[in-house]
């Protein structure tokens, strides 16, 4: 059974949380309200989110200053945050959000179809990092038990064979993404390509490179075990 995906709606406001649920509902995954941003730290010391909707206007700590404290934790500092403001204060308002760590920036109204397109994105990475995180756990697991295991020099043959193709079968996976990402960032390099596109695609790219490194530790040979991905 597949584990759903847990995304984070931060806004002061009932009725905007009300309407972020009845937007992503057909997502199908875990939605957790935050009232404030003093809660929303607070749910991000125990569970992990594929996403953060972060509302930019909230008494007391605000948007960007939440944001702050998510970007200075190590366990939460990748999470993808997505800005929602009623207000456009022009460019540098804007700025400020990118500067603050978000991948994009939404003003009020917005479109339900786009915003859910957009973090849909994120959850999809994120599902797929867990699922690599996961069988590159579980092929270490196997390499290991084959390096201590008493069974026969063939059963070893065999099951070595297996964790090998399994290990083919996944940098195979993972260069298809990495092929994607490089042509995605190649149409990025325009001066007019959207700022939000641009932070994604670095953003992909990074966990792209956490996940090769992680893979590579598992190759035969390689010393100490695999690199975190988070």
């Amino acid at each position: 059974m597949v584990q759903k995906a847990k995304i984070l709606l931060v806004d002061d406001r009932p009725e905007n949380l009300l309407a972020l649920e009845a937007i992503l509902s057909a997502l199908d995954q875990t939605l957790v309200r935050a009232s404030s941003g003093e809660e929303a730290l607070k749910a991000l010391l125990t569970d992990d989110f594929a996403v953060i909707l972060l509302d930019v206007q909230m008494p007391g700590m605000d948007g960007f200053e939440t944001a702050a404290h998510i970007k200075r934790r190590e366990r939460t500092r990748d999470i993808p945050i997505i800005f929602l403001t009623a207000i456009n204060h022009g460019p540098h308002h804007t700025f400020r959000g990118y500067a603050a760590g978000a991948v994009d920036y939404i003003s009020k109204p917005f479109d339900p179809w786009v915003l859910r397109a957009k973090v849909s994105v994120f959850v999809e990475l994120y599902m797929k990092n867990c699922q690599l995180k996961e069988q590159a756990a579980l092929l270490r697991l196997q390499l290991e038990g084959n390096g201590g295991s008493g069974g026969t020099g063939k059963d070893v043959v065999g099951d070595s064979k297996e964790a090998a193709g399994i290990l083919a079968e996944l940098s195979a996976r993972l260069a298809a993404v990495e092929e994607q990402a490089e042509a995605l960032s190649k149409q990025l390099d325009d001066e007019s390509a959207d700022a939000a596109a641009v932070a994604t695609a670095a953003h992909l790219e990074r966990k792209l490179t956490g996940l090769r490194r992680a893979l590579d530790a598992l190759e035969p040979g390689a010393s100490g075990g695999p690199t975190a991905v988070s």
